[in-house]
């Protein structure tokens, strides 16, 4: 088959394929006498585990790893395989960690919001410019305390001028 049918077949892109068959996760194919590239049931087989790591965030590191060992019986090579699986769930799990915190500062920013723009300011633009020149915010200090109005602002506004203009250039 071609390599547009094995893009096709597997879902790879074509540039991916060439760039697999570069580093060597995808032995080169053979070539046709007109200089096409030929693949094989071995090749779509090989793609599609290639792909089902990378689905799994796998490095391409760890696919070579894995790859090599499909056909070994060695147990410290099976081990490492192991290993590599769990090593996966560990950057998953510190991931979800990470998201978790990401979601509850996002909540925390969201709640400041009133939704009533035609009498107050926008709360979540003042908590984003507030965090931009330095102060606490909302959603940092949801990770660690309840909010509390930060000292510098009153009732009133902020202490000083929300300016997105103000904002953009700083942080250029």
């Amino acid at each position: 088959m071609r390599i547009g049918e094995l893009s096709r077949a597997t879902g790879v892109d074509i540039d991916t394929i060439r760039f697999y068959e570069k580093s060597g996760l995808l032995p080169p194919p053979a070539r046709s006498d007109n200089g096409y590239r030929d693949y094989s049931h071995n090749h779509l087989e090989r793609l599609a585990f290639i792909r089902h790591c990378r689905a799994l965030d796998m490095s391409l590191a760890d696919v070579s790893v894995l790859l090599s060992s499909l056909q070994s019986r060695d147990p410290a090579e099976l081990a490492q395989v192991d290993g590599l699986v769990a090593a996966q769930l560990g950057k998953v799990r510190a991931r979800l960690k990470s998201m978790q915190a990401l979601e509850a500062q996002l909540v925390a920013l969201q709640n400041r919001c009133d939704a009533d723009h035609n009498t107050h300011p926008c709360r979540v633009l003042e908590e984003l410019v507030a965090a931009a020149h330095g102060e606490a915010c909302a959603c940092h200090a949801a990770s660690q305390e309840p909010h509390h109005e930060h000292p510098q602002r009153s009732a009133a506004g902020p202490a000083h001028p929300l300016r997105t203009a103000d904002v953009t250039d700083s942080l250029d």
